[in-house]
């Protein structure tokens, strides 16, 4: 091993005499790359390899060729390139050639080389990556699709890309990104000889042997693409993501029609057709000149585009009266509305519109949950508040078990300050399951606390502690704690504690909110604190290493503490943690001893 080493030392010894000839580097660089390469060279030719060690060569001697190039344009020197860099970028290679053959199926690894070589351009041994890393992971069509691209864009073949994406379609015959570059690529391919033509033409050439095929230029081999794709994947997201393709190529609108034809035939009731060729309308009409026009016809023209996309929404909602239609109908007239306008009477003529679809998605029985909350939202924000009082109790009619439905109209009712809230938080209470009910439970308390008495918050809290489930209590013990704190002083919140603690379960922050009032108090006693944190260590002492280290500061920091209780906790600490949480404490513990904690 030690003479392999020192093979391929004395073959570093040319590059970095030129380096120090040429006074890129000084003889005591020289020295310190030469120590740190024969470190690293031995951490490679060990038995047992590891990943890290060949990254952490490789890093270095990328560090070492950015270092070459700083030091070139600082002092104007570009030559001896093949004896220095290029020996370099050999050994990089090497390197990453033996990690990824050693480490074949870590695809961050070729991944790295690749962008390596993109980085130094070296595009012969990276055609070589490319094709290696494609015989391996052959199941990845992304690294199908980026060699290609490469191809493609950056050597300018496309029969290789064409090539590549053939090889991928026979392991992936069904995957849609795949047949959408390929079709892209085509279009990409078709463009670039429709330009050589045309500069030919120009330019008065003979074309001589360059044959440019009327079929190529129009974009049929993406045509064939497409058709063939269409056979073997369904659904309406391909037929659109190719559509969408297509459009950005101005010499594809009979390519376009096909697809188009196709959607419409094939997939006529998908709600994303109709979306599609709804939307489809807004396009139509911005394709048209608008020049010299004032603002006023500008907003008059948009509102008639919107007006012939709502009524081919109208027309998809009965042709397909599903929640899904509805819903892509409500989207588009939410985006509209969001849309900034200077015209009051086009942003208001958007919200009549967009109220009217959603009353006419609710009479249907065809309103989704979700969007009850942006149709209460938009109420809210336009003053209807009365409207909105009736949509919210309609929603919580449609929907009686979703918490919430139940919570955003005890929201609206809250927020225009009703009479009939408690009713309302009743009627939520009796419809809906005990669990999830949280939210309605935390909303009454906190609504209570500022409109009601103590006692009837302090009523509330208690049943709540009933109603909710024990995991869910849990938030309404750390609440009831606080609020009692706030209104009723220490002494009442110290006898609430004392009987919360009958009822399991807890949390940890229930107890360290116990501390901190504990602490607040000008006498703060020190038995109580002791009291509180065993408390809390005969429920998480086996999880939680800071609540063993805050004990121990207290003792250490509380003017009636005891030091020498340390030694104590220490070891039922090490007794009751668990895993690698023991490890963890040794260590916070060792910093608290030395003051760095």
């Amino acid at each position: 091993m030690a003479e392999r080493i020192q093979q391929r030392l004395e073959d570093r010894v040319p590059e970095l005499e030129q380096l120090e000839r040429v006074g890129l580097f000084t003889r005591k660089e020289i020295r310190a790359v030469l120590r740190k390469a024969s470190a690293l060279e031995y951490k490679i030719q060990r038995r047992a390899l590891r990943k890290e060690d060949f990254i952490n060569y490789i890093q270095y001697e990328v560090n070492l060729l950015e270092l070459i190039k700083k030091r070139r344009a600082r002092i104007g020197y570009p030559f001896k390139k093949d004896e220095i860099e290029h020996s370099i970028l050999h050994r990089v290679h090497s390197l990453f050639n033996r990690a990824t053959g050693k480490w074949k199926d870590d695809v961050q690894l070729w991944l790295s080389h690749v962008a390596f070589c993109k980085q130094w351009n070296a595009k012969h041994q990276l055609s070589k990556v490319f094709s290696t890393m494609l015989a391996i992971h052959s199941n990845k069509p992304a690294l199908w699709i980026m060699a290609a691209k490469w191809e493609m864009e950056t050597r300018l073949s496309s029969e290789n890309a064409r090539h590549l994406f053939l090889r991928a379609l026979r392991f992936h015959p069904e995957c849609p990104k795949l047949y959408q570059e390929y079709f892209r690529m085509e279009l990409m391919h078709a463009e670039k000889q429709r330009k050589e033509k045309k500069e030919f033409e120009q330019a008065k050439m003979d074309l001589g042997e360059f044959n440019y095929s009327e079929e190529i230029l129009n974009g049929e081999m993406a045509r064939i693409v497409y058709r063939d794709a269409s056979q073997k994947i369904k659904g309406v997201e391909f037929q659109l993501a190719v559509l969408s393709i297509a459009k950005l190529f101005d010499f594809t609108q009979d390519l376009q029609k096909e697809i188009l034809e196709s959607l419409q035939t094939r997939y006529a009731d998908d709600p994303l057709t109709w979306d599609y060729m709804a939307r489809r309308e807004l396009e139509l009409g911005s394709l048209q000149p608008t020049e010299h026009t004032t603002k006023q016809k500008k907003v008059s023209e948009m509102a008639q585009r919107e007006e012939r996309c709502c009524a081919v929404f109208d027309e998809a909602v009965r042709a397909v009266p599903t929640e899904d239609m509805w819903k892509c109908y409500i989207t588009f007239c939410l985006e509209r509305y969001d849309r900034k306008t200077n015209s009051e009477e086009l942003k208001q003529k958007r919200l009549e519109r967009t109220l009217n679809v959603f009353s006419k998605a609710h009479e249907s029985s065809l309103l989704l949950e979700a969007l009850y909350k942006h149709w209460l939202q938009l109420l809210l924000d336009s003053n209807l508040s009365e409207k909105a009082v009736e949509v919210a109790e309609a929603a919580t009619s449609h929907f009686s078990q979703s918490v919430e439905m139940w919570q955003m109209r005890l929201q609206v009712l809250i927020q225009l300050k009703r009479d009939d809230v408690t009713q309302c938080f009743e009627e939520a209470i009796k419809h809906v399951k005990s669990k999830g009910t949280l939210p309605l439970w935390t909303l009454w308390v906190e609504w209570s606390e500022g409109k009601k008495s103590r006692e009837d918050t302090e009523a509330l809290y208690q049943r709540s502690l009933h109603a909710t489930t024990p995991a869910e209590s849990v938030t309404m013990k750390e609440m009831y704690l606080d609020w009692t704190y706030r209104n009723g002083g220490y002494k009442k919140v110290k006898r609430l504690f004392t009987s919360l603690c009958e009822n399991h379960p807890f949390s940890l922050d229930f107890f360290r909110k116990m501390i901190q009032i504990e602490k607040e108090q000008e006498s703060c006693k020190m038995l109580h604190l002791r009291e509180y944190y065993e408390r809390a260590l005969r429920e998480f002492g086996s999880t939680n290493t800071d609540l063993w280290l805050d004990y121990i500061k207290e003792e250490l920091s509380h003017p009636k503490g005891k030091p020498q209780n340390c030694g104590s906790i220490h070891w039922r600490a090490m007794k009751m943690l668990q895993g690698d949480l023991v490890e963890d404490f040794v260590s916070k513990y060792t910093l608290l001893q030395t003051g760095h904690l």
